[in-house]
């Protein structure tokens, strides 16, 4: 499978066609992904929280959030990450190639506790201003590891049905189960790019 993923990927650098959704539970390492694809590949990054997030963690409207995915994906060549119900049908449509991290949920809530200690010790600025308060996410229903919990299992659910359907029988769908897996396979993807 790594093999093959990485020869799509390579032909889709070829043809100058590189548009990837990196898509996963809240935690698995999506953006840090995004990131490194992005580089490798000399490709916009486009990160959905970014783009979903004012200040004051003000969400954006649904018509303001689509017009700005739509503006970002216009680009002939990128890599997306987000897991927006909302835009999938907008990134999904236009990517050539999904990467789900499909980590088990003890390793989500690890890396989950992880970031936010690093980024809310060390007042890391996001995007539009925005810090995470540490508490948020242990006393409160906006909590990261709340929405971990609800959403693991059904992302899994969902994306089983949601790979088969015609809207979406483009994609080249790369299912990673393990971060040693996605090492692996970038480091591939290093060797060919």
């Amino acid at each position: 499978m790594l093999s093959d993923a990485t020869s799509n990927l390579s032909l889709a650098r070829a043809s100058g066609n590189i548009r990837i959704v990196v898509t996963g539970v809240t935690g698995s390492g999506k953006t840090t992904l995004a990131q490194h694809l992005a580089k490798l590949f000399c490709v916009p990054h486009i990160e959905l929280d970014a783009l979903y997030w004012g200040a004051d963690w003000t969400p954006a409207s649904l018509d303001n959030f689509r017009r700005r995915v739509l503006a970002a994906t216009g680009r002939a060549q990128w890599v997306v990450d987000g897991n927006y119900l909302a835009s999938r049908d907008i990134t999904w449509t236009k990517a050539t190639m999904v990467i789900w991290l499909d980590y088990s949920l003890p390793l989500i809530l690890w890396r989950l506790l992880t970031r936010i200690l690093k980024r809310s010790l060390g007042r890391e600025v996001l995007w539009n201003g925005n810090q995470e308060r540490f508490w948020t996410h242990f006393l409160s229903r906006e909590s990261l590891f709340l929405w971990a919990l609800q959403t693991h299992g059904k992302i899994r659910t969902d994306y089983q049905v949601i790979f088969r359907k015609v809207g979406y029988a483009h994609l080249k769908v790369v299912r990673f189960e393990s971060p040693s897996a996605t090492r692996r396979w970038l480091d591939l993807c290093s060797l060919v790019s």
